[in-house]
């Protein structure tokens, strides 16, 4: 079988007007749906591997102590439940990052839920952590794929109390624990009551003690655990985190979350409640990456998460510091080419920044 041309940036382009017209979630499901399906047939696969990446491949990274065949991977949120993990792959990333999962299912916040700000390329959403559940999960990651690596987001379920956090982070760390290469523990959606709060020095030291217990516990293969952070953290509360998260050997960090800022928007949606993502993040993401890097003497990794809409996002967020970048928003308004776009533009890393992705 000859090798498929690859998809070309325009052709996103000329669809995008007919998923806009569906609402956001609507459109988002169809899209996860048609490659959950394109996942599953081993032809539609391969098809869709050649037509997506052509002969882009990246520059391969190892950060964490993993190797990724290139430094852009799927931000979590888009696929929750590990449906599409199949025809995701396909599309050229180095890693998924799957999730937010809770301990047992919940339906998430009344709908509508997701708004697009296209005048700002951006998105405000308040899911509230929507998922089929911990088990369902476990199940779907029983048959991953192999050939890239895979995370998964924790979070903790909407009913359960601040006080049992650490619990429901716990169980689902210790049941996902075989599957998958690293974790990501998501103390920083505002779209959970008071889930924020476990960003401070007391709740996130008892909750990433928990967890580095845990990963004790279990032994085998050591899976990294990052943490992720919202971007609205002051700088005083940044360098507290990023000292707790450093005294409790956890392996990185993911900057950042959606904002609940509304910095000089333009769209119709501008007032909606919820997280902002997108490009209007951008800048705040490349603050969070510097301060980090500063902070931790460069000794605790970052992915970028958040303002990657093109590969000039994708390059500034590098030169800040970052090892990877992820995309979500950038789908939305780019489309998967966006993947391919960013990988024939990055060169490889200055060899001094090497000890930098090495693991802690």
């Amino acid at each position: 079988m000859g090798r498929a041309p690859a998809i070309p940036l325009s052709f996103y382009k000329s669809i995008r007007p007919l998923l806009f017209q569906l609402d956001a979630e609507r459109a988002h499901r169809l899209t996860l749906g048609l490659l959950a399906l394109a996942g599953g047939l081993p032809p539609l696969r391969l098809l869709l591997r050649q037509a997506s990446v052509a002969d882009a491949s990246g520059q391969p990274v190892e950060v964490f102590g993993l190797k990724f065949a290139n430094p852009v991977g799927l931000a979590a949120g888009y696929d929750k439940d590990g449906r599409a993990m199949h025809g995701l792959a396909c599309l050229g990333f180095g890693h998924l990052e799957l999730g937010t999962v809770t301990p047992l299912p919940q339906a998430g916040n009344p709908r509508p839920r997701i708004f697009r700000l296209a005048d700002d390329e951006a998105l405000i959403n308040r899911m509230g952590f929507p998922n089929q559940g911990l088990a369902r999960l476990v199940g779907r990651l029983r048959r991953r794929p192999k050939d890239v690596v895979i995370g998964v987001n924790l979070g903790k379920g909407a009913a359960t109390p601040l006080a049992a956090a650490a619990e429901d982070y716990r169980l689902s760390f210790r049941a996902l624990y075989p599957y998958v290469d690293y974790l990501a523990v998501n103390i920083s959606s505002p779209n959970t009551p008071g889930l924020r709060e476990l960003q401070d020095r007391r709740h996130l030291g008892n909750l990433l003690r928990t967890l580095d217990a845990a990963r004790s516990e279990l032994g085998g293969p050591r899976r990294p655990i990052l943490v992720k952070l919202a971007p609205d953290l002051s700088d005083p509360q940044l360098a507290e985190a990023v000292q707790v998260i450093g005294e409790w050997g956890m392996d990185g960090i993911i900057a950042s979350n959606t904002t609940t800022a509304r910095p000089a928007l333009r769209s119709v949606h501008r007032e909606q409640t919820g997280g902002l993502s997108g490009a209007p993040l951008r800048e705040r993401v490349l603050h969070v990456i510097r301060k980090v890097g500063e902070l931790s003497g460069g000794r605790l990794p970052v992915i970028a998460s958040g303002g990657i809409l093109s590969a000039a996002d994708a390059q500034a967020a590098r030169q800040a510091g970052a090892s990877l970048v992820q995309l979500y928003t950038g789908l939305v308004y780019r489309g998967p080419a966006l993947i391919r776009e960013i990988l024939e533009a990055f060169e490889p890393r200055e060899a001094a920044a090497a000890p930098a992705l090495q693991t802690q």
